[in-house]
């Protein structure tokens, strides 16, 4: 049995506090509580103990993308990740083949890293979305929903969970959502659906809206579009991509105040995320990275090179809300998501010792993946 304590300010039920005492036993928290003296055996933290972060949307980085189809890629993504504070995460894949996405699925399924994030879920990031709000994703590989590819994939990965980004509008769409209801998180995405088309979605079993702000229609006074249906519900999730490209800093502070517990920073990162700028490919595409923003040769913005670090400090540094609001975004809500909010993304007993030590400015000073720290 082995046991680790560490000593400092946590962030615990859901706000900052100090001399908390948090003891790990097995990968495990097996008591977090607070105390005047902490234990000679303890480890001294001068920054926040905070959960480990979740990101339900990320494709790649340090040079590996999931629909490489790779372990060894794969086992990249997961070290780099967890490096930089993602202690768990659902790998995403994008609009390809049906034999490409079997084997994308396959080698997910097969990939874990020792000390990297744990893989909690498949993220089908199409190929069942809308032609006209397409972004970066494969054109020639876009088709109908069909019930029968699916129940083909879900058998390959029985053992994660699933979300798939859909764009309600298109055929079929309804007819699939209801029939995995329950089996599969759907995300609204990738959409040119109007207002009436997102709330039906919503009715039929959609959850969750994908990347919010992009590749959806937007929110106008008079036509309130996806944007509107996501900002109105009580319910829904929605993603948001915090590098201050993909969504203006302002917005982002609307969204997380228009949303209070229901906003999940994702990355969407893609291969290129933690490389030196240059340029690279996504699923065939020729993406250019440069200033912090991967492109197409159209302009298209083509995922990001984001860490859920980079994204909480922006959250904080850029849209100006307070640590203690922004932390459940990358914790607790997409954990939720994901379906493991019994055992991820809280500092509390019983969860796993998934844990991030944040420095005085929100660098990432340490990393704990299941009891083990990172060297």
């Amino acid at each position: 049995m082995t046991t680790r304590r560490l000593f400092g300010r946590a962030f615990t039920g859901g706000s900052i506090r100090n001399d908390v005492l948090v003891t790990i036993r097995d990968g495990v928290i097996a008591a977090v509580e607070q105390t005047a003296k902490a234990p000679d055996d303890a480890r001294r933290t001068d920054g926040v103990i905070a959960p480990g972060f979740v990101d339900v949307h990320v494709h790649g980085g340090n040079g590996a993308d999931f629909m490489d189809a790779d372990e060894k890629g794969n086992s990249r993504i997961l070290e780099f990740h967890a490096r930089n504070g993602t202690t768990a995460l659902a790998a995403t894949t994008l609009s390809a083949s049906a034999q490409d996405l079997r084997r994308a699925v396959a080698a997910i399924a097969r990939s874990s890293a020792v000390r990297g994030a744990e893989i909690l879920a498949v993220h089908l990031e199409g190929p069942y979305i809308s032609p006209k709000r397409s972004g970066a994703q494969d054109r020639a590989s876009i088709r109908l929903p069909a019930i029968h590819e699916i129940n083909g994939l879900l058998p390959i990965a029985p053992d994660l969970s699933w979300l798939m980004t859909i764009a309600p509008e298109i055929a079929g769409a309804q007819e699939l959502i209801e029939y995995f209801r329950g089996r599969i998180t759907f995300s609204i995405g990738h959409t040119a659906a109007d207002y009436a088309q997102a709330v039906a979605a919503l009715e039929w079993g959609a959850s969750h809206f994908t990347h919010l702000f992009n590749a959806m229609t937007p929110l106008d006074h008079r036509q309130p579009g996806v944007v509107g249906a996501a900002l109105e519900s009580v319910d829904a999730t929605a993603e948001l991509i915090a590098d201050g490209i993909h969504v203006h800093p302002v917005v982002l502070r609307i969204a997380a105040l228009a949303k209070p517990h229901r906003i999940a920073l994702v990355t969407d990162a893609m291969r290129a995320c933690g490389m030196p700028d240059g340029d690279y490919k996504l699923y065939g595409y020729d993406v250019t990275v440069a200033g912090g923003a991967a492109r197409l040769p159209d302009g298209t913005l083509a995922g990001s090179v984001l860490t859920t670090g980079g994204a909480v400090k922006n959250m904080v540094e850029l849209a100006g809300l307070p640590i203690e609001v922004v932390l459940p975004m990358a914790t607790e809500v997409p954990a939720r998501i994901a379906g493991v909010a019994t055992r991820k993304g809280r500092v509390e007993k019983g969860f796993d010792a998934d844990l991030v030590l944040l420095g005085s400015r929100l660098d990432i000073e340490g990393v704990i993946v299941r009891g083990v720290e990172l060297e």
